[in-house]
């Protein structure tokens, strides 16, 4: 059996800086865009002071854009929803800051609270709200950005019964 450590065979990689992956300035990867949220959400001085809260309509501001991406934060009081639709050609992370959202889809209903986050890819259908009685903060990252949201009917996110789903 050979005692050689991968150290003593590999050299210390902080020691060889050529071999280092230079860090990306933006996000490229899934990942990524999910530590860009998580980031952004951990940091509450970045968009605690943007939010308003709008009686008539959801509220949203878009918070910073880069090569192909941007983030929007929202705001849902108890009532308000965004209807079942999808976001076109764009893939997204949604993030919720504060309160409570349901998140309802052809699969399920699940209650995202503070932390939570769901990564969905081009395509998905899925309806949010504020079925709480507090109002809700949420930050949504779009690669790219997003440039449509097609409305569907309801029936595309009637939860069916599927072994394992969420419901709240």
């Amino acid at each position: 059996m050979n005692s050689d450590s991968d150290l003593q065979i590999a050299g210390d990689i902080l020691e060889v800086p050529h071999l280092l992956q230079t860090p990306r300035e933006h996000p490229a990867t899934v990942a990524e865009f999910v530590g860009l949220a998580r980031s952004i959400a951990a940091d509450r001085s970045q968009w605690e002071h943007l939010v308003r809260y709008d009686a008539t309509s959801r509220w949203y501001h878009r918070l910073r854009t880069g090569p192909g991406y941007e983030v929007w934060v929202l705001s849902w009081v108890p009532g308000q929803g965004s209807g079942p639709h999808d976001h076109g050609r764009s893939s997204g992370v949604l993030t919720v800051l504060d309160g409570t959202l349901t998140e309802r889809t052809e699969r399920g209903t699940r209650a995202l609270r503070a932390g939570a986050q769901r990564v969905f890819a081009p395509g998905y259908v899925h309806e949010v709200l504020n079925d709480a009685l507090e109002p809700a903060v949420s930050l949504h990252v779009y690669y790219p950005g997003l440039t449509e949201m097609p409305m569907h009917t309801a029936q595309h996110c009637e939860a069916r019964s599927v072994p394992g789903t969420v419901t709240a």
